[in-house]
């Protein structure tokens, strides 16, 4: 797959459909690396539930930061950047749960340029309100530990998963492309502790795809600004991206490194990391080699100090879309069945996805549910697999369960590491595979009068 298809991929799709993947559907064990064989021992019997009574979400209203052109924190075509603010109630009242939108990333002028004239480059082109749900939900019968926290949603306008600060001339040398993610994070997060994040109680640090990477990212810089009595973690949610060779090519890594270098996001790059990959003959010129490898979660996870749950899919539906089989005019037949429908790919297309977690073995504050679901982003959308009547199960618990008993400490250790077992023996996988429309229309056929349906 050529590099700006994954540039364009749109990693926040409209509502997915659902798809129920046949149990006669064939597949070698997935290994992950480090981690030994999946144990089929996690899937468990369903438990017969049903869906509680809920009523409809209330719309969340867009707020721009205020002062966003005096910090230069401002979005690709200059305008300032926004988040959605549900103030929290009752116990939860000083209680923040924080949500990093997700949406790709941008690594050249071009597809910036283009990018600047959606939603995800402009607040110009966003949705006034949005609906709440999955762990931003208020309904106690849907998000049953979080739903009466002060819960926001930050939008994603820079293309840089909050982290260049930079800026460029355009495509048509007429204006100026603002790579300003790390200036947004920190003014967005200066404007909510004067609103009563500082004075939290305890605080949860989220984000899905490229907001998960956010995630990852941004965490300790989170919880350095809490007093060390405060519980402070972080759930990144589909954001763990390996550095796969996928036909013979590493399509991730060539659009890290566009985004590395053209935004300039060294300054939340691990320090340790970008250490290792100095070239040591050019440190006066302050020039680095390979610091993209430094983007990659495998080697931000060495460097995370707060408790960490990292939540993916095995077979997570855009990677086996965009990594796994990246060429779509590919003379191999196979590799196109694969891009099209998961019960057609072998196991060597997908143990290429998970090999990086391996990482995450040697650090302590790191706990997972990998599940074998095919599907993307589990904890937000409203037919996520968090509020789902059906929700998949893991060790006998369901994501939220999972999530919750981590956070608050409910499970005997405070390291919760769940792995699904071998696809598709998991019978609680009701996945949803993201349309192929989704993986290029921004790039290529959104518009300013296009809009979102969170």
């Amino acid at each position: 797959m050529a590099a700006a298809e994954l540039r364009s991929a749109l990693l926040l799709p409209r509502r997915p459909r659902r798809v129920i993947i046949s149990a006669a559907a064939t597949l070698a064990l997935l290994l992950v690396a480090g981690l030994g064989p999946l144990p089929s021992a996690c899937c468990v019997t369903i438990r017969s539930r049903h869906r509680p009574i809920s009523s409809p979400p209330d719309p969340v209203e867009l707020t721009l930061l205020a002062a966003a052109h005096d910090k230069g924190a401002v979005c690709l075509d200059g305008s300032p950047p926004g988040y959605h603010l549900q103030t929290g109630s009752g116990a939860g009242s000083r209680s923040w749960l924080i949500h990093l939108e997700g949406g790709g990333w941008c690594d050249t002028v071009r597809s910036c340029s283009n990018r600047r004239t959606t939603y995800l480059g402009s607040s110009k082109f966003m949705q006034r309100h949005i609906n709440f749900t999955g762990t931003l939900s208020n309904d106690p019968a849907l998000n049953p530990d979080f739903y009466s926290w002060n819960r926001v949603f930050v939008r994603y306008c820079d293309g840089g998963s909050f982290a260049g600060d930079s800026h460029h001339g355009d495509q048509d040398g007429n204006g100026t492309l603002f790579f300003r993610g790390r200036r947004i994070w920190e003014a967005v997060l200066d404007e909510l502790m004067q609103k009563g994040l500082a004075h939290s109680e305890q605080a949860l640090l989220t984000g899905c795809s490229a907001g998960g990477l956010a995630t990852l990212l941004h965490c300790n810089d989170f919880r350095a600004r809490f007093p060390p009595e405060i519980l402070v973690k972080c759930l990144p949610d589909a954001g763990f991206f390996p550095n796969v060779i996928s036909r013979g090519q590493r399509s991730m890594r060539s659009v890290y490194s566009g985004v590395v270098h053209l935004q300039n996001v060294t300054e939340v790059l691990p320090k340790d990391c970008l250490l290792a990959n100095k070239d040591p003959t050019e440190i006066r010129y302050h020039i680095t080699l390979q610091i993209d490898l430094c983007f990659f979660p495998a080697e931000i996870i060495k460097s995370i100090k707060t408790p960490t749950f990292i939540l993916n899919s095995a077979y997570d539906s855009w990677q086996v879309q965009n990594f796994v089989a990246p060429d779509r005019s590919s003379p191999d037949e196979s590799w196109r069945r694969c891009r099209a429908d998961i019960r057609s790919c072998n196991s060597s297309q997908q143990k290429a996805m998970v090999d990086g977690l391996n990482a995450a073995g040697d650090n302590k504050n790191c706990s997972w549910f990998i599940d074998s679901c095919f599907s993307h982003c589990q904890a937000w959308f409203d037919n996520s697999p968090w509020n789902t009547p059906v929700a998949p199960r893991l060790g006998n618990k369901t994501l939220v369960e999972a999530v919750g008993d981590w956070y608050f400490g409910r499970s005997p250790s405070q390291v919760v590491r769940e792995i699904g077992c071998e696809y598709p023996c998991n019978p609680t996988c009701n996945s949803h595979q993201l349309p192929a429309q989704f993986m290029t229309e921004l790039y290529y056929g959104k518009t300013k009068h296009d809009r979102p349906v969170m």
